[in-house]
């Protein structure tokens, strides 16, 4: 790939900074505010800066309702317009398959079989072979008073312990499998559920997985729903802009893609969509031998043994594990990067997603969102400025044939939906406001205290929300379908693209340190707007042990490691970076819609943009 397409998309990411770039007020010392309509516990941020000078020029000037009086462009309504038509229809893309029952049917109960064998502990590391593990017993060169570790054989191969059972533990332990490594994982969580909907596992991850395991690769498609075959993009959540600048009613697109031409164009598989549950038991099942994954198992501390001798870990109950390499992929607030960094006590917190977040009621969620505030300042990670509520909802939508992934947009909150598989949809409803918030509990008066809060947020009747902006009823659609249960909510985080640090050590390797490394989010938390936080993790693990399989001696480990976190470390940044720059700009959207001339350049270099952003994440090589 030549160096222009990603030098004319930073250009674009960067005039966006400039154009819209705003934070966020800082939460108020009061923790409730009973004036809010919402009844909702916290407070609500707002734009400062460019964005909020904007919006208070605009408020002060003389408002002529002649210009917002119109009809909309019919074309605004088309889902799929002619080029994006143009990529579907080629011989090489993926063509559509109407929803039917029998999919249906098999993809729900796959995840459902799925589920079931996770809660029973299919594969899981138990009983005599626990107690007999080769990790519990220090290899002979660990404790012989020589030093220099050892040779690394067929026989002898390296050992790798993998803090956390998430995606990119996973991911880890199934690329160090595939080379002929031992390896033992190592997963927190007293129950292997896991945590949220089904992920999309886009081209770039799939070729990553089909270079580690093939079988693996195999089963995800199977497993898989493509949403390659449809268009993707931006909306409007509600009507918006004038004869100036251009008007939308709600439900209009704003920027239609595909993301099957780049993919196409870089040699990659189409993007899929699997249920957690389903990519963890198939992972389990095809990338380690039974018994690789011990569960109630989190790792507090470890020491580097020096000299090529590896590192043993320590386990919470007090359990010592040994090997010659400690891999961290144990989320957001490792414990594993929190010993690594000398960060305070408490930076290392008990994880809201993967494997863990599975565990977490209503009630642990809510004690967890007021204790991730405390937890983030010590671990130098950001608030993102939104609070997250997100579900699976059992509803076959009604656009399903044409559209596989949309974000309707609106001031202070968004909504995102992507197709699930088996006529389900995920959503996320991102409402930007302080960390620590929690919905009230439910009570006579309000049993559904979210399903209440999120119909007053894309209100689509009547005077609309608080803001009397009248929503499209595609989010109250999925809103509707799903049960109060299923909700989750959970405040965002993620981290600086580049370490926040001048430790000369650090920056030459910032995710590793003798025989440790970090992957996946310990190391590069990022927003979900890309939908890469899976992805990122998966090339993590494929290059991780892409690097020390070149290793062949023990001694070499810590130069594999920090080859690796080189390597890795400045795509991660640059995704990092447009996920943080899109959440953050994706807020202040309708605001330039309202500006003539500025607002037409905008969506235009959006729309522009977005193929060359695409490019670059779909690269075959990482």
């Amino acid at each position: 790939m030549t160096k222009q397409p990603l030098i004319i998309s930073t250009l674009t990411i960067f005039s966006l900074i400039l154009l819209t770039t705003h934070g966020f007020a800082p939460p108020s010392t009061s923790t409730f505010h009973p004036q809010t309509s919402l009844s909702v516990i916290g407070e609500q941020a707002s734009s400062i800066g460019p964005a909020t000078l904007l919006r208070n020029l605009k408020q002060s000037l003389p408002q002529i309702p002649y210009l917002a009086e119109g009809s909309a462009s019919p074309s605004n309504k088309i889902d799929i317009p002619p080029h994006v038509a143009a990529v579907l229809s080629s011989p090489e893309a993926p063509k559509r398959e109407a929803e039917n029952e029998e999919r249906t049917n098999r993809i729900r109960e796959r995840a459902a079989q799925a589920s079931r064998d996770a809660m029973e502990m299919r594969g899981m590391l138990l009983g005599d072979a626990d107690l007999s593990a080769w990790w519990r017993t220090p290899h002979p060169s660990a404790t012989s008073n020589g030093g220099g570790g050892r040779a690394i054989t067929k026989e002898d191969p390296l050992t790798i312990l993998v803090a956390g059972g998430g995606l990119a533990g996973l991911i880890v332990a199934s690329a160090a499998h595939s080379k002929g490594m031992k390896v033992a994982l190592f997963e927190q969580a007293s129950s292997y559920a896991p945590y949220g909907g089904p992920i999309q596992i886009q081209s770039n991850a799939l070729r990553a997985i089909q270079q580690i395991n093939p079988e693996i690769y195999q089963e995800l498609i199977k497993a898989g729903t493509c949403t390659a075959d449809r268009v993707s993009g931006l909306k409007i959540g509600y009507r918006k802009g004038n004869k100036l600048a251009g008007l939308y009613d709600a439900g209009d697109w704003l920027v239609r893609f595909d993301t099957i031409g780049p993919a196409l164009e870089a040699g990659l598989p189409p993007t899929v969509v699997v249920d957690r549950p389903v990519i963890q038991q198939i992972l389990v099942k095809y990338g380690f031998p039974e018994g690789t994954v011990r569960i109630a198992s989190r790792i507090v501390d470890y020491e580097d043994l020096k000299d090529g001798k590896g590192v043993v870990a320590t386990l919470e109950d007090g359990t010592k594990a040994y090997g010659d390499v400690l891999i961290g992929a144990d989320g957001i607030w490792s414990q594993v990067r929190k010993i690594m960094h000398g960060l305070d006590d408490g930076a290392g917190g008990f994880a809201a997603s993967g494997a863990a977040g599975g565990a977490l009621d209503d009630k642990e969620a809510r004690k967890l969102a007021r204790d991730t505030v405390k937890i983030a300042a010590r671990a130098d990670r950001r608030f993102s400025g939104f609070t997250c509520y997100a579900a699976l909802a059992p509803h076959r939508a009604s656009n399903i044939e044409n559209v596989s992934y949309q974000i309707l947009l609106g001031e202070k909150k968004y909504f995102v939906s992507t197709d699930g598989g088996g006529e389900r949809q995920q959503w996320f409803a991102l409402i930007r406001e302080p960390a620590g918030g929690v919905d009230p509990e439910p009570s006579e008066e309000d049993p559904h205290p979210k399903l209440t809060r999120l119909r007053k947020e894309f209100a689509c009747t009547g005077s609309g929300d608080e803001d009397g902006n009248v929503w499209d009823a595609f989010a109250l659609e999925l809103i509707n379908a799903s049960s109060e249960e299923d909700i989750k909510r959970r405040d965002l985080y993620d981290g600086a693209p580049l370490l926040t640090t001048f430790d000369p050590r650090r920056l030459f390797s910032p995710w590793a340190k003798g025989p440790v490394a970090l992957c996946g989010d310990a190391a590069h938390p990022m927003m979900p707007n890309l939908g890469q936080g899976g992805c990122q993790a998966t090339e993590d693990g494929y290059r991780l042990v892409e690097e020390l399989a070149k290793v062949q001696h023990t001694r070499d480990v810590p130069g594999a490691l920090g080859g690796y976190s080189r390597v890795r470390v400045i795509r991660t940044a640059i995704i990092q970076g447009f996920a943080q720059l899109g959440s953050d700009l994706l807020v202040d959207f309708d605001l330039m819609m309202t500006i003539p001339l500025l607002g037409p350049f905008f969506l235009t270099m959006t729309q522009l943009s977005m193929p060359f952003i695409l490019r670059f994440l779909y690269t075959p090589s990482f």
